[in-house]
């Protein structure tokens, strides 16, 4: 993870930057003047940049959240990988047009399980962003993460994806391949598949993009993240024309863990590191893998087909409506 002195910052991070400006210049002052001793202010300084992540992440509103999930320092699906598992085999392409690099995953093993891990990566600057599509898939990817999901099924080992995308790419090129039919195809398949599988919603969870990869047995949330049908900002242009109504449609939409976990659309929310998962990349994961691994001895214990009857009838029951 980047260093306190090559952090970057969000606005509702501001008062975190000015301690950590103030340590980095007292830090400086103790390698030039060797014979004051600055320890303690150093020590108070990182006590109190602590107590101010725990702060500000105490009361976010549904704005600030959809922000935190954007971070720049925010871990992406193969940190989650990298700091979880081991022995990670990536597969590549969908065996029809190429690879797509917005969607990684493959088999790996998490607590000395084989599991097929899949999920939507975005890049840490602004060549790889552009080689991950910004984390938005084409159909390819949600083919090559259907074809994953087949493998994993013909091997009986369970599966867990992870979310994280501003939604599925919506260039003409990829509506001429079919976004709309790869995406249907991953729900109907998914929710038929005969191993576990449970699916985190680890950044941004919007619209099919999300739900591509996001039919399971059981569906967690960190608690920095949001899920919903379509972005605020989209929402906003929708409504108002314009996006200067994003902080109220993101109010309105209640795209934030507690109402999902409310809403029963999610079934827990993990807590993430002292000012969000972008501050310690170990303990994010193990926060994460602490929950995935009693989830999936349970789920093992499942006969196959109470486990698809379950999951169909999860589904069916989401929603409210009324009948006349």
């Amino acid at each position: 993870m980047p260093s306190l002195e090559n952090r970057q910052f969000i606005e509702i991070e501001k008062p975190i930057k000015e301690l950590v400006d103030e340590l980095k210049e007292i830090r400086q002052r103790s390698e030039k003047n060797s014979k004051v001793d600055y320890s303690s202010t150093i020590q108070q300084l990182e006590q109190n940049i602590l107590e101010k992540r725990k702060e500000i992440t105490l009361h976010l509103n549904s704005w600030q959240k959809v922000q935190m999930s954007r971070h720049p320092d925010r871990p992406y699906t193969l940190k989650y990988i990298d700091k979880m598992c081991t022995n990670f085999v990536e597969i590549y392409g969908d065996r029809g047009v190429k690879d797509d690099k917005a969607m990684v995953g493959g088999f790996a093993q998490l607590d000395g399980e084989t599991v097929m891990i899949i999920g939507q990566q975005k890049g840490i600057n602004t060549k790889m962003r552009q080689l991950r599509n910004f984390g938005m898939a084409n159909p390819e990817g949600y083919r090559k993460a259907l074809r994953l999901m087949k493998l994993a099924e013909k091997f009986n080992k369970p599966v867990i994806t992870l979310i994280d995308t501003p939604g599925a790419y919506p260039g003409l090129e990829a509506e001429e391949r079919g976004q709309g039919e790869a995406i249907a195809r991953n729900i109907y398949e998914m929710i038929r598949l005969k191993v576990p599988v449970i699916c985190v919603v680890i950044g941004e969870g919007a619209s099919g993009g999300a739900l591509g990869i996001g039919v399971g047995d059981k569906v967690l949330m960190l608690e920095n993240t949001w899920y919903t049908v379509i972005s605020p900002e989209s929402c906003s242009s929708i409504l108002w024309r314009s996006w200067d109504k994003k902080e109220v449609a993101a109010e309105q939409l209640k795209l934030t863990p507690d109402y999902m976990h409310g809403f029963g659309i999610v079934d827990g929310i993990v807590p993430e590191p002292a000012g969000g998962a972008h501050w310690d990349y170990d303990e994010a994961a193990q926060l994460l893998k602490k929950e995935l691994i009693p989830l999936l001895k349970d789920l093992k214990n499942k006969d196959v087909n109470e486990r698809i009857n379950q999951r169909i009838e999860r589904y069916s029951k989401m929603g409210f409506w009324d009948e006349l």
